[in-house]
């Protein structure tokens, strides 16, 4: 791999050509990176989703172990990137070395995660209800089901993880891992990181033997783009983490289609933490320590960071709110991912004290494009009657509030929206009010983090990163671990097809040594 050269991926090659041109910003400097970028043009978008559609059927009957050899080939050629894609991540993002390495880490095992997924097999839930042709007073078909591919799909880099959640992030993995092939619109915020990661992806598709048309990188400052591209009719899904306005506009446009398709898009959260009496009495400073790291690392740029921090007033609670001022007034200022989360972070916490808040503590100020970590007070009431201050806020901002009885912490719990996370922070006496408000948060919510912070996603097939609405577009699902593969499925049933037309996941004697259920009793049969 070697320099920048503005290029889109297509028809497994480089493409220089467009509409519109656009650099990458520096992000600590906010000079322009060259190269020069276009935004694709809807011929582009099409020649990219006509191809993908074109191996859509090749590429999901292909053997599972080929897939897994590509996921592998993808993990290995990030890591030959080498300095050149880790020192273009940290100049578009000023994410700091040793975190670009992490999230480099993370994306690696994320796709060797999936490979292993394949090489198992058992991620098709295969059922088999074999005939009963003897059953009175009808006979029984033989039944067999299991999940294939959807089809081409649409994924939407996200900005704040340039490798983990952008081109070969986990919506590819998953997508890939599937059968489906994907075209990826890129992050306008970095291009340069996109390029490089595409150009990984498609030397690992040609050094499968795959056809070129399993991946497109297409890059678009314009909204256009990305329009296009979940319109196009041989799109069958669609993956985006990032707003909430983002969000339900694509949800918007693949809804209002002829033929609409599901778009599973992660789109933020508040994620609230709990402190319940015993365990604001007994630790409430050192809770107030990990709760404001939480909110500040990264400079708020999770969308798991903790915004919002409740409890009940008593003993404990002052030490608590003394803390977070303190440790908010010392975090130092910091740079965000680009210029337009800058301002969105600086519109919300504008927006958000217009409402009946009240600045607490802010970090020492600093010239743009640095902002300041903030934490902003609120009363229960104010915070019941105010819908906006239930809402994110992206970025190092967080808002508390005291309640003056456990029933006015629990109207809170009722009272929200759908997150990512909560947080509870208790001791064994607190359990009682824990286990209402457990009660209340798994409708929610897509995770409860008992004593702890929600900041930190572990890869793994029972993490669940979705939620209601509006955290997520569809709360059944994770966009995270080896689960995620599910949303880019159906499931099929054979009845009474004859042995040779069927997939080896569902044939007699198990050829592939699958786990499955067969005639209701699960095993390797």
């Amino acid at each position: 791999m070697s320099g920048l050269r503005g290029e889109h991926w297509l028809r497994g090659g480089g493409d220089p050509s467009g509409g519109e041109s656009f650099m990458a910003i520096e992000a600590r400097t906010q000079a322009p990176l060259p190269p020069t970028y276009r935004d694709a043009t809807a011929a582009q978008v099409d020649t990219a989703a006509t191809a993908a559609s074109a191996v859509a059927a090749e590429f999901a009957a292909t053997p599972a172990a080929v897939r897994a050899s590509l996921l592998r080939a993808l993990a290995d050629g990030l890591g030959a990137a080498g300095d050149e894609l880790l020192e273009r991540v940290e100049a578009e993002t000023a994410l700091p070395p040793a975190r670009v390495l992490a999230e480099r880490g993370r994306t690696q095992d994320q796709l060797r995660q999936f490979a292993a997924l394949l090489d198992d097999g058992s991620w098709v839930a295969a059922h088999l209800d074999r005939a009963r042709p003897e059953r009175q007073p009808q006979p029984k078909p033989d039944l067999r089901r299991m999940l294939v591919a959807l089809g081409p799909v649409a994924v939407f880099g996200a900005s704040n993880f340039p490798l983990a959640y952008s081109v070969a992030g986990g919506d590819t993995a998953s997508a890939l891992a599937a059968g489906c092939p994907v075209v990826v619109k890129g992050h306008p915020a970095h291009p340069g990181t996109s390029e490089l990661v595409g150009r990984v992806i498609g030397a690992a598709v040609a050094a499968t033997g795959l056809p070129p048309g399993v991946f497109a990188l297409l890059h678009g400052r314009s909204h256009d783009v990305g329009a296009q591209l979940v319109r196009h009719p041989a799109i069958t899904a669609v993956g985006f983490t990032g707003s909430h306005r983002g969000g339900r506009a694509l949800f918007d446009l693949a809804a209002a289609r002829p033929r609409p398709i599901p778009v599973f898009a992660e789109m933020g959260s508040m994620n609230p933490v709990f402190v319940l009496p015993v365990a604001l009495a007994r630790r409430g400073a050192a809770i107030a320590e990990q709760i404001a790291a939480s909110a500040t690392l990264a400079m708020g740029q999770f969308c798991t960071s903790p915004g919002l921090l409740l409890w009940v007033d008593g003993d404990g609670c002052a030490a608590l709110q003394q803390r977070l001022r303190e440790k908010i007034a010392a975090t130092a200022p910091g740079v965000l991912v680009h210029p337009g989360i800058r301002e969105g972070f600086e519109a919300a916490l504008a927006d958000v004290q217009r409402q009946p808040v009240e600045v607490l503590a802010r970090a020492a100020s600093a010239a743009s494009p640095s902002v300041c970590p903030t934490l902003l007070g609120t009363s229960i009431t104010d915070l019941l009657g105010t819908p906006r201050l239930r809402t994110e806020i992206y970025g190092p901002a967080l808002l508390t509030a005291g309640a003056a009885s456990a029933d006015e912490l629990l109207a809170v719990a009722t009272a929200l929206d759908g997150h990512l996370t909560a947080t509870i922070h208790a001791e064994a006496d607190d359990l009682p009010l824990a286990r209402q408000l457990v009660a209340i948060l798994q409708h929610k919510v897509g995770r409860i983090v008992w004593n702890g912070v929600p900041t930190g996603v572990e890869v793994c097939p029972s993490m669940v990163h979705g939620g209601p609405y509006p955290a997520s577009t569809d709360a059944r699902f994770s966009a995270v671990g080896t689960t995620a593969i599910a949303r880019w499925t159906r499931p099929v049933c054979f009845q009474d097809l004859p042995a040779a037309l069927l997939p080896p996941e569902l044939q007699d004697g198990n050829p592939r040594g699958l786990w499955r259920t067969v005639d209701g009793a699960p095993g390797r049969h």
